[in-house]
């Protein structure tokens, strides 16, 4: 299944960027404590989802949180990216025991190649952000609701926070420097407009987790069908 919907970044991802992809989260100790935190979020959001048995991980970029997931000893795991370099890069560089316990799946996100209902939770770090199209988000989310039979796990920028404050003012002078015509492709969106979107989409929110509550504009919902 093909999606109309190609985000215009994801053209970048060949083999190189893969790589330098899966490298980038390791590079520094800023980066790995925030993948430590990453990491925390990504556990608490599973045990309040009930430890689902059947994860898609969609988009699993380099694989970054296949360890995490495969934690679960009887956890199933289906690592889905839109970039084969993307799955390529995952295969070859995390841990061979995790590695066997995932089934790969290239697909987009727009349009999930998989069944109605056939897992039990999405797990969906790092795209919604890229996301700054509303009826994008609507495709997205309408995806997640027809494949999921049970929860959907995503990450986004939200507004609220420092951090998306002095975003907005860099935006800002950005727009004023470059004009209206500037690429940009990572959006902050507001807390009322994504959760009404959410809620139009059939979901309804169990739990928000903060990367850093009222300072960091990453967060994490946990999101229930029905």
């Amino acid at each position: 299944m093909r999606s109309p919907i190609k985000l215009e970044f994801s053209d970048k991802y060949d083999q190189q960027h893969a790589q330098e992809y899966f490298l980038k989260h390791q590079d520094g100790l800023a980066r790995r404590m925030s993948h430590q935190r990453d990491e925390q979020l990504a556990r608490r959001a599973l045990a309040l989802a009930g430890e689902p048995g059947l994860v898609l991980d969609l988009p699993c970029g380099a694989g970054r949180f296949w360890p995490l997931l495969a934690e679960k000893p009887n956890r199933v795991i289906i690592g889905a990216d839109n970039s084969e370099a993307m799955l390529e890069t995952a295969r070859a560089s995390q841990p061979a025991a995790v590695v066997e316990r995932v089934r790969t799946l290239q697909t987009s996100a727009f349009a999930i190649d998989l069944p109605d209902n056939s897992v039990d939770s999405i797990f969906c770090m790092r795209l919604m952000h890229h996301i700054g199209d509303a009826a994008h988000r609507k495709t997205l989310l309408s995806e997640f609701q027809r494949v999921t039979r049970d929860s959907v796990i995503v990450s986004l920028w939200v507004d609220g926070n420092f951090k998306a404050w002095r975003r907005k003012k860099l935006e800002q002078r950005r727009y004023v420097e470059k004009g209206q015509g500037s690429y940009q492709n990572r959006f902050v969106l507001p807390v009322a407009t994504v959760e009404k979107e959410f809620e139009a989409a059939g979901f309804r929110i169990q739990e928000r987790l903060d990367f850093l509550p009222f300072y960091a504009m990453w967060r994490v919902y946990l999101l229930r069908k029905g």
